[in-house]
């Protein structure tokens, strides 16, 4: 179930909001909506969500009570957890990927081969399972204590407007949250705001985009002149952004209605003026995980300048498989270590001198550019891709004009898209609907028709981050 359908906007989101208030603000009908909510995608791989749960909850439990005992066991059972987490996410979203390397590797020694397994991806499978090993971490190190009502751990790890992609939220950050958190009007018509401004996102601006994206990059190399390639990169470069944060603008507005403050993710990425900058900006829940979890673990920038950049090349090179099985994803991440380690180096300090302008200008090149490996289906059409951004196919192609593949509509989102996309008066602040000016108020509703009247139209309807 996707939140930018007519059976979420009308039918699930109503009832859930009503048998919540009804119930008095009740976590155990929010658990058994949220538990509807991810069966509505998975019927059956629900109860491999179920299990993660019991065994999450027992494996803190456990945790904390070793510690009493000393450092071993309660390291033993840390390490089982991880092993167990990274298991369900490597069966499901890996396995494939693996075998094929093992595969090609074994090929010259004549072993046999292993076959290819028809494995479902498991929804939300790499933000529930960095959500659990954070908790499993985090109850190790004494950072909290484990909660010890199963109801209010699974309702941590199955919320359902952070289910499927993100925020990741760590349980110190939701956990105070269960029994006090706050309900007024002011906050609930905060998060339909922030809901309403995320759906136009998706709606309005990634969707659109995406039609003529995938047309682009759905042609045969031979016929990819470097004005569709890089106008299929730029508009891809708008469909994640507009994609991802939007989803995120709707999270959270979800969780306003519901009482939860879910932490924030994006801080206009594009705006960045160094690649350390972007991601700081971008997808901020997962580059906290991997500083806080592997990075500064595996050292950091404490030992010297190559030892930093190998962690890295490390830490990008993990978070590109994160994102998926596929070596587009690998070389991505490669990409975004390479330049953060670079400016780590001379090269970071002469960048500084740098007029804004050229920061940004930089950025948005080397961001852009690894977009359009990302977007790739293979090493192969990335290439392709690269050779015709560079002119090596000529600039236009009478055949396959670019007016072909867009229209005057995707060129306006885009434009809107290029425009939101950097802080015109600074971070916006969501205010609540009864104190904002009546043209806004009616700003909002009016927006949101024109969403309901793209819905009916559109068939791009999925969120990107569903398959990571």
């Amino acid at each position: 179930m996707l939140f930018s359908t007519p059976v979420f906007l009308f039918l699930f989101l109503p009832l859930c909001l009503a048998a919540y208030y009804a119930a008095g603000r009740s976590n155990a009908v929010l658990l058994g909506f949220s538990l509807l909510f991810y069966a509505w995608g998975e019927p059956v791989l629900v109860l491999v969500m179920v299990a993660t749960i019991v065994v999450n909850y027992l494996l803190g439990l456990a945790i904390e009570r070793s510690r009493r005992r000393g450092e071993g066991p309660a390291k033993a059972l840390l390490v089982a957890g991880l092993g167990a987490n990274l298991l369900l996410l490597g069966y499901y979203k890996y396995f494939n990927f693996f075998a094929e390397l093992i595969n090609g590797a074994a090929a010259p020694l004549a072993l046999p081969r292993i076959g290819e397994a028809q494995i479902p991806l498991l929804l939300g499978v790499s933000f529930f399972s960095f959500q659990a090993m954070s908790y499993l971490i985090d109850v190790y190190r004494r950072d909290y204590p484990a909660q010890t009502n199963v109801f209010r751990f699974a309702l941590f790890k199955t919320l359902f407007p952070q289910l499927i992609a993100g925020p990741i939220v760590r349980y110190s950050e939701f956990g105070p949250q269960f029994s006090g958190r706050r309900h007024d009007w002011a906050s609930f018509a905060a998060g339909v705001e922030r809901f309403t401004i995320g759906l136009a996102k998706k709606v309005l601006i990634a969707d659109v985009c995406a039609v003529s994206v995938d047309r682009m990059f759905g042609l045969p190399a031979a016929e990819m002149s470097g004005s569709i390639a890089w106008s299929a990169t730029l508009l891809f470069a708008l469909q994640i952004y507009f994609d991802f944060s939007g989803y995120t603008d709707m999270a959270l507005g979800l969780g306003r209605m519901f009482g939860f403050h879910l932490p924030e993710n994006f801080d206009h990425p594009y705006a960045a003026r160094s690649v350390q900058d972007f991601w700081r900006r971008w997808h901020m829940t997962l580059s906290r995980w991997f500083r806080d979890y592997l990075y500064i673990p595996l050292g950091g920038s404490r030992h010297g300048p190559l030892r930093t950049a190998f962690n890295l090349f490390v830490v990008f090179l993990l978070c590109g498989l994160w994102h998926g099985a596929n070596m587009t994803f690998v070389v991505w991440g490669l990409l975004h270590g390479l330049f953060l380690a670079l400016e780590r180096t001379a090269f970071g300090r002469w960048l500084e001198r740098w007029p804004a302008l050229l920061r940004h200008g930089y950025v948005l090149l080397v961001v852009v550019l690894s977009w359009m490996v990302f977007r790739a289906t293979s090493l192969e059409q990335a290439g392709a891709m690269g050779r015709a951004m560079l002119g090596l196919n000529g600039w236009s192609d009478p055949h396959h004009a670019l007016r072909l593949y867009t229209d005057t509509l995707t060129w306006l989102s885009a434009a809107c898209g290029v425009l939101a996309s950097f802080p015109w008066r600074g971070r916006i602040r969501w205010s609540a609907l009864p104190a904002l000016p009546l043209w806004r108020t009616g700003t909002l509703a009016a927006t949101f028709v024109i969403c309901i009247a793209f819905l009916g139209a559109q068939t791009h309807r999925a969120f990107i981050y569903f398959r990571f």
